[in-house]
């Protein structure tokens, strides 16, 4: 006992004579900056200096431990990365199938271990390409895909039993999928040895990005059948990818990217239990997450720290999990797309590295790294390459791998972790008040917070409160040149063709039958997957499927902007 009060009178000694010292410094050459603005980028405020008092209620076995054990704060797995490096996941899309292929296989060449699609905005909406809602758009910001023909060229020489393919598709994710289930069938692989992941996370979608289709409730009632179609079809298939990314792309705070994507993930394994009744160790271990790495680097690996925390006590406390894989936070990250700037466009590669080594620190399971010219364009072999071997240089060079979550145990870290676990959960019990997250999206409340914290960003950056460098210091009025990717017009002309060709030779008759049966199926609320495979073996297109959807569920408009 004496021992332990001698420590701590010395400890408060040397702190009070810390303290004087600043003081008198500071006198002489202030801060550089006002002490309101010495916080993180999404306003967090950061102390000058943290010590044990800041973490002195913290008790090690409960709120950090080991990784591989409750809570999961520092990881799901007990061998972190050497076991296995997180997965090279590179998004790529551009163009037709073909094309979008040539780069798959480059990337593979080139040391991706995983496969990611973007699919261009008439594919992204439900759209063919020779809708005139389409026109002008094809193959613009991903790959146009129509038609089963088209997804089997997307997927030539791929192996889909050996290599994971993650699609970033949501109102249209059924028949996506549909796809891919058919093109492995055509393969002769069993759906119970194919693995990948499909957004399909529509209530972002209501919050953030905006690709609507239909309202709310039939919405999550189509990603509800995704969840228990492949839990009793597909079991390697996560079947969501709850999205924080777009959330933060649309201004939102750390927090609020934290606790909208998971009070997201709450409200799907609310609607399978009510509308499935699965067990919830039965889908929940194949549910999976997505965040935004951004450009503060320590708050964003605590954001990841306080998420995985967080989903373990939901899942354990709230739907009384027995199974351990339900308590894992599984998550794929990406790079802040929203912190590139076009100005000193080879700047952005040092924000992505940056963002990059905050991501595998936060413990990602996978890893997209964007390229330096996606403010201007579609990334060229040139700029995905070097985006790619961003990932490769950590993995391989910085050390980064070589022990698990090594930035545990600092005050600054812990303290940071548990003040975003904390607001994170106020926001969450909010929604739970408001009779959960759909409510809370019809009351255009999640939309307010993040509308709000995005002007006051912005004028943050108005006022040079906040540094973007080569936007508001450190400006050039030098133009940097840097290779572009544009997609050829002809790609639309194309495409058509080819759509028109697949009408004129396929089953008109079984088609149509596929497409009665599946709007029967919607109509009774049986489960639409099974429909969505048939229909696409009969080369219906995904228009002509979600066609059916719209007219049985209705359009929805979103009330913020008609």
């Amino acid at each position: 006992m004496y021992f332990a009060k001698e420590v701590l009178e010395s400890s408060s000694k040397m702190r009070q004579k810390w303290e004087d010292e600043v003081k008198k410094l500071v006198s002489k050459w202030p801060d550089q900056k006002p002490d309101a603005q010495w916080s993180t980028v999404s306003d967090l405020p950061i102390k000058r200096l943290y010590t044990p008092d800041d973490i002195k209620d913290m008790d090690f076995a409960r709120d950090i431990s080991y990784p591989g054990q409750y809570p999961y704060t520092r990881g799901n797995q007990v061998t972190g990365y050497r076991g296995k490096y997180w997965t090279f996941r590179m998004f790529s899309g551009m163009g037709d199938a073909a094309t979008t292929n040539a780069r798959w296989h480059m990337l593979l060449k080139e040391g991706q271990t995983g496969l990611s699609t973007a699919f261009d905005f008439p594919t992204l909406m439900g759209y063919d390409t020779d809708s005139p809602k389409a026109r002008g758009e094809c193959g613009k910001c991903g790959v146009a895909i129509d038609t089963l023909e088209d997804f089997l060229v997307l997927t030539k020489g791929v192996p889909l039993d050996k290599i994971t393919t993650s699609m970033t598709i949501n109102p249209p994710a059924t028949a996506l999928w549909a796809m891919y289930c058919a093109a492995a069938e055509i393969q002769g692989i069993p759906l119970t040895k194919i693995g990948g992941t499909i957004q399909n996370d529509m209530l972002k979608e209501f919050i953030a990005q905006k690709t609507l289709m239909c309202p709310p409730d039939p919405s999550v009632k189509l990603i509800s059948d995704t969840v228990e179609f492949g839990t009793l079809k597909v079991p390697k298939w996560n079947t969501i990818s709850i999205s924080g990314y777009h959330i933060r792309e649309a201004g939102a705070t750390a927090v609020q990217e934290l606790a909208f994507t998971l009070r997201d993930g709450m409200e799907y394994v609310e609607d399978v239990l009510r509308r499935k009744k699965l067990d919830v160790d039965a889908f929940a271990p194949r549910l999976s997450f997505f965040f935004n790495s951004h450009i503060d680097f320590f708050e964003e690996i605590c954001k990841m720290r306080a998420a995985r925390r967080i989903w373990a006590k939901a899942m354990t406390e709230r739907y009384k999990s027995k199974d351990e894989r339900s308590w894992w936070m599984r998550f794929h990250t990406q790079t802040a797309g929203c912190s590139l700037t076009a100005q000193q466009p080879y700047n952005n590669v040092v924000r992505t590295a940056t963002e990059a080594l905050a991501a595998v620190l936060g413990g990602t399971q996978s890893l997209h790294t964007n390229s330096l010219d996606e403010v201007w364009c579609l990334p060229s072999d040139f700029a995905v390459q070097i985006a790619l071997r961003t990932q490769q240089l950590i993995a391989e060079e910085t050390g980064a791998a070589n022990t698990i979550d090594p930035l545990a145990g600092s005050y600054f870290v812990e303290a940071l972790t548990n003040e975003m676990e904390t607001q994170a959960w106020e926001y969450i019990h909010k929604i739970d008040d408001m009779g959960g997250m759909v409510a809370a999206i019809e009351k255009g409340f999640p939309q307010l917070e993040i509308s709000d914290a995005a002007y006051k960003f912005q004028r943050q950056i108005d006022s040079a409160e906040k540094i973007m460098v080569g936007v508001n210091k450190y400006v050039s009025t030098e133009k940097e040149s840097i290779p572009f990717l544009e997609i050829d017009d002809k790609i639309e002309t194309e495409q058509i063709a080819r759509l028109q060709a697949v009408r004129r030779k396929r089953d008109g008759k079984a088609a149509k039958k596929c497409l009665d049966d599946l709007k029967a199926a919607c109509k009774k609320g049986d489960n639409v997957m099974p429909y969505c495979i048939e229909a696409v073996k009969a080369l219906c297109s995904v228009q002509e499927i979600c066609d059916v959807y719209r007219e049985v569920y209705g359009e929805y408009r979103d009330p913020g902007l008609y």
